[in-house]
């Protein structure tokens, strides 16, 4: 396939580009610093900012998803309007665990132990979730990671889940980048979870 990825530099994202260009996709690897991603057989570097729906557009125009590893200072609304300009038909967001439920009725969250530092990006990615819920043209998913994210070894294993948080025998929710990334271009590969939210973990 033909993936554009946003936000290639990031930890999230960098690691995306570099699954993808392994499993033979051609990837648009799109960032404020184009310079900062590492070259590598079938990555495309270019310069691109997602604030600017226009010149999106014309970055987007003719692959077959784009995959978005911003934070969540870019509304939804925005990426929306630019895969339906460009009619790119799937749009697949790196998203936020925080709307995750750990009880019936109780989100990540809504734990008194939440860092309050956190909470602004937090509540940026469930109004992200919520817009998509409401789209109808584009076949999006958001994918939540595990509670914690960590710079580690690419295993190539995780666990699936919808909307309650994964957790191992100990409790614990994490998965590394690397892994983050498998499981996305999977979810690219095999459609699993269209219109919906997943998250992963160990």
């Amino acid at each position: 396939m033909k993936v554009a990825v946003l936000g290639a530099s990031g930890r999230a994202g960098s690691e995306i580009v570099k699954e993808l260009a392994g499993r033979g996709h051609e990837v648009i690897a799109i960032a404020r610093k184009p310079e900062a991603i590492p070259q590598r057989p079938n990555v495309t570097a270019q310069a691109g900012d997602a604030s600017d729906p226009s010149a999106l557009i014309e970055l987007i125009r003719g692959v077959d998803a784009v995959v978005s590893a911003l934070h969540f200072d870019i509304p939804a609304a925005t990426l929306l309007t630019a895969l339906r300009e460009a009619e790119v038909p799937r749009l697949l967001v790196t998203g936020g665990a925080a709307s995750l439920e750990v009880a019936p009725g109780k989100r990540v969250i809504d734990d008194p132990a939440f860092p309050e530092e956190w909470k602004g990006m937090a509540l940026g990615g469930i109004a992200f979730l919520d817009a998509l819920r409401a789209e109808k043209a584009i076949d999006w998913t958001f994918f939540s990671p595990a509670a914690l994210l960590f710079e580690g070894p690419r295993l190539g294993n995780y666990r699936l889940g919808t909307d309650q948080l994964v957790t191992d025998a100990n409790g614990d929710s994490k998965i590394s980048f690397a892994d983050y990334a498998v499981a996305m271009v999977d979810e690219l590969e095999r459609h699993q979870h269209s219109r919906a939210r997943f998250t992963a973990a160990y």
